[in-house]
């Protein structure tokens, strides 16, 4: 029976994770770290919930130990920066975070940890592969924080399986996760009258179901394979398709054009976006799942599009 605590236990994937856990016959016992208190409607019985400020967690050994914790499932990122969040506190807890649980899981003798990084770390590029393995290099983005510090966040895990490889390591590079209720800086991009598109560039995304990325996140605590493995759902979806499942026309913009609008929006605090955005728009990273479907044993129950469908009916709901 195995034993998990699962940091970002409040988030939106966290508290789907916890859930999934907690439901397992396979899972003993769950312990939500998160800085932030659960939400209403949030908790789960039998799960313990504990305040952890992963930039803080000096006292995470002892807390591991005291739950006879085995398994650690690491989500505690900054996903979705805000106007005030600053460069250095997402590195704070995106990096030096991830550096602090792994030490500790090391310290407390801990067996396997789990972690969410993301399609991100592979990097928006102009000569990206039409679908990326996971044999590709990560080369993430230095001027996009998020896509560095996932970077970041690997190569310190590359490390540790050669510091300390009795922690056995499971790494999904997860494409968009979709779900009832989900806001991110991408499902923004969704809710103008027309769906903003670059000159040019198709866009491709890759999505993929809540529940999938739960289910997959359960199989790999409870003695699932280890490595690493791109986490999205059958198929594609460009742009124009997005646009069209929406009922929504395309604004097209030259890259050029919407660089410099979201320089001056950055420059007079308009949005925390500059014109690294436009990478992000352009270059999307198209995630291949093989490895995760023959390797891993895992099939998401959803494709991309029938993914992308189920947000959408679900939109008038939330």
């Amino acid at each position: 029976m195995t034993r998990v605590l699962v940091t970002g236990g409040s988030g939106f994937l966290g508290t789907s994770v916890v859930a999934g856990l907690a439901a397992s016959d396979s899972v003993e016992c769950v312990v939500s770290a998160d800085i932030r208190t659960p939400g209403p409607g949030v908790r789960q019985p039998g799960v313990l919930y504990e305040r952890v400020d992963v930039t803080d967690a000096a006292d995470l050994p002892a807390l591991l130990r005291r739950h006879q914790i085995d398994t650690v499932v690491h989500l505690a990122s900054i996903v979705n920066p805000g106007q005030s969040t600053t460069v250095a506190q997402e590195f704070a807890v995106d990096v030096g975070g991830s550096r602090a649980v792994f030490a500790a899981c090391v310290e407390a003798d801990v067996s396997r940890v789990v972690v969410s990084s993301s399609g991100a770390a592979y990097g928006y590029h102009s000569d990206n592969p039409e679908w990326i393995t996971e044999s590709d290099p990560l080369r993430g983005n230095d001027d996009f924080p998020y896509s560095r510090h996932k970077r970041m966040v690997e190569e310190m895990l590359a490390e540790l399986r050669e510091t300390a490889p009795q922690l056995t390591q499971t790494i999904f590079r997860i494409g968009t996760i979709l779900g009832p209720g989900v806001k991110n800086q991408i499902t923004a991009l969704w809710d103008s009258r027309r769906v903003l598109t670059i000159a040019g560039a198709e866009s491709p995304f890759v999505f993929i179901c809540v529940d999938d990325v739960v289910r997959a996140m359960v199989r790999a605590a409870t003695g699932g394979p280890s490595g690493i493995f791109n986490v999205a759902g059958d198929g594609k979806l460009t742009a124009k398709e997005i646009a069209h499942a929406l009922g929504k026309k395309q604004l097209v913009l030259p890259a050029w054009v919407l660089a410099a609008a979201l320089w001056i929006g950055h420059v007079l605090r308009l949005t925390p976006h500059g014109p690294a955005q436009v990478k992000f728009l352009r270059y999307r990273p198209v995630l291949d799942n093989t490895a995760l479907k023959e390797s891993f044993g895992f099939t998401p129950l959803r494709t991309s599009r029938e993914a992308f469908e189920g947000y959408i009916e679900a939109r008038p709901r939330h």
